[in-house]
C-alpha cells in the first residue's frame, strides 16, 4: 500500500449517536472502502489492530470519552512510526487498495483524532453528535447510569472534542438530527468535504429519535450547556450550522452552503401535533 494514494477518513462519536449510519453513507461511495464481514462488533477497526491496546473496557459506553487515559494526543507514547506501521499492517487486509479513501468507524476515534492526525497527516475526521438526552435514553439498555449523569458525560465529551478540533487540519462536525432531517444535503456536504462527487446511497434513513421520549426536567446548568450545540431540553433542536475545518476554502464553502435544516422537534411533540390536528378535524 502506498499511503500517498490511500487516505483515511475517521468517523467518530459517542456510542448511540449515529456513527454506524454515517459510516454506511460514506462507505456507499464507490471511491470509499469500508471494513466489512469482520469479527469485530459493528466492524470497528479499534478491535482489528494491536498497535493500541483496546478491549471492551477501554471503549466502555458512558465512560471512555472522558477518561484521561483514553485521550490520545500528540504527546501520546503511541505517537511513533512503529504504531503507524502496525496499524497499517493490521488494517490493510480489510481494505481493497484500489479505492482512494479508507473509512474507519469506531466511537473511540473521538478521543484519538489528534494522535491519528500525527500518524496519518493526510487523514480527515468526521464527528457526529446527537441530542444528549436522546443519546442517554438510547444508551440506557447498555448501562445503568443515571440519565442526567449520562447527559453530563455527553456534554463533557463534546467539550473535550471541541477543544481537540482546534488542533485538526481537516474535520467536519455534524449532528444526527440534521442528518436524518436532510439526508441528501448532509450527504452532499460530507462528500464535498472528502472532495468526492455526490452519489445517492440508496439507504433508507429513519429518524431514530422518534423512538424515545425524554423529559423537559433537566438541571439548569445542563440546559445551558446544551444550547451551545443547538439542543434544548425535551429532545428538541434548533438550527445548527456544521463546523468545517479544511485547508481549502472552496471545500469549506461547499459544506457551509448546504441547505440549513429547519427547526426539529422530538417525537413526543410530533404526536402532540397529530393529536391536535385530529381534534380540529
Amino acid at each position: 500500500m502506498n499511503p500517498r494514494k490511500n487516505r483515511f477518513v475517521f468517523v467518530a462519536g459517542l456510542h448511540r449517536t449515529g456513527t454506524t449510519l454515517l459510516a454506511r453513507i460514506i462507505g456507499s461511495h464507490p471511491q470509499v472502502a469500508a471494513i466489512s464481514d469482520s469479527p469485530a462488533p459493528e466492524n470497528e477497526g479499534c478491535y482489528l489492530q494491536g498497535a493500541i491496546p483496546h478491549t471492551a473496557l477501554h471503549g466502555r459506553p458512558g465512560h471512555y470519552a472522558t477518561a484521561p487515559e483514553e485521550h490520545y494526543t500528540e504527546a501520546s507514547a503511541y505517537n511513533m512510526l512503529e504504531t503507524k506501521e502496525r496499524l497499517l499492517n493490521d488494517w490493510r487486509p480489510w481494505f481493497p487498495p484500489d479505492k482512494p479513501w479508507w473509512i474507519e468507524k469506531s466511537p473511540v476515534n473521538l478521543t484519538r483524532m489528534r494522535l491519528y492526525q500525527q500518524l496519518f497527516p493526510s487523514s480527515q475526521f468526521i464527528v457526529i453528535l446527537r441530542h444528549p438526552q436522546v443519546m442517554a435514553a438510547a444508551l440506557a439498555k447498555w448501562v445503568d447510569t443515571d440519565p442526567q449523569e449520562l447527559v453530563r458525560y455527553a456534554l463533557d465529551a463534546y467539550d473535550l472534542m471541541s477543544n481537540d478540533l482546534a488542533y485538526l487540519h481537516s474535520a467536519l462536525l455534524i449532528r444526527y438530527e440534521d442528518l436524518v432531517a436532510d439526508a441528501d444535503g448532509v450527504r452532499r456536504s460530507t462528500f464535498a468535504f472528502l472532495s468526492l462527487d455526490d452519489q445517492p446511497t440508496g439507504l433508507e434513513i429513519m429518524d431514530g429519535n422518534r423512538r424515545y421520549r425524554v423529559s423537559d426536567d433537566l438541571d439548569e446548568e445542563l440546559k445551558a450547556r446544551m444550547e451551545k450545540w443547538g439542543y434544548r431540553a425535551g429532545g428538541q433542536c434548533d438550527p445548527f450550522e456544521p463546523i468545517c475545518r479544511h485547508p481549502l476554502r472552496d471545500i469549506r464553502e461547499a459544506v457551509e452552503s448546504a441547505p440549513k435544516s429547519k427547526r426539529f422537534i422530538n417525537s413526543q411533540s410530533c404526536e402532540q401535533k397529530e393529536q391536535k390536528a385530529n381534534i380540529r378535524q
